[in-house]
């Protein structure tokens, strides 16, 4: 596992390793409120469930860091269900803030997961390779599961521990870069 927090050769892209050790979405939640109290121009999709009692049934919600819209991205298959319940037209519904966070040039965009669907090449990897090309900094959560779905998708790029000081230390990196002499623009609107 690359824990690289940021050299000059990898790209502005990182995935939190999930592994269950600690409340990863609620440290994320987190650390984008900071960053955008701090004036940074945070956009994406942050993951809820709306009963956390209910555990893994409970219904999972994205929630756009910039508006607060929530789109409900699961669907209720019964107790007795074993399978996925992850609802792809919900998920297309969110891939729009994705999409939209292309045109408003952020200085991170933060996607919920790289998780099941997208090891299986749907959910939110038409929006995640827009995004990788053109080189918008971009964070994600990836569970050991996906780890290889991941790093095929992917190839080198950070993996981050579920410590929001190497989340910093990744995303200064990445701004360092990004508005270093001789970097280059960072990128422009569409159209222009």
């Amino acid at each position: 596992m690359n824990s690289d927090t940021g050299t000059d050769a990898s790209p502005p892209v990182a995935a939190i390793e999930h592994d269950a050790s600690r409340d990863v979405d609620a440290l994320l939640r987190a650390f984008v409120s900071q960053l955008r109290r701090d004036g940074r121009n945070v956009l994406g999709l942050l993951p809820a469930r709306r009963d956390p009692s209910a555990g893994c049934r409970a219904a999972m919600v994205l929630t756009d860091i910039d508006t607060g819209d929530e789109y409900l991205v699961s669907q209720s298959l019964g107790a007795a269900s074993a399978a996925c319940s992850a609802d792809p037209q919900g998920f297309a519904r969110a891939s729009r803030v994705l999409h939209d966070a292309l045109e408003r040039q952020p200085d991170l965009v933060v996607c919920n997961r790289f998780g099941a669907l997208e090891a299986e090449n749907g959910g939110f990897v038409a929006e995640l390779l827009a995004l990788l090309e053109r080189g918008v900094p971009l964070l994600t959560v990836v569970a050991p599961r996906h780890f290889g779905a991941w790093q095929r998708f992917i190839g080198e790029a950070a993996l981050l521990p579920p410590d929001p000081a190497a989340w910093n230390a990744w995303f200064d990196a990445v701004l360092r870069r990004r508005h270093a002499p001789g970097a280059g623009p960072t990128q422009s609107p569409a159209g222009s």
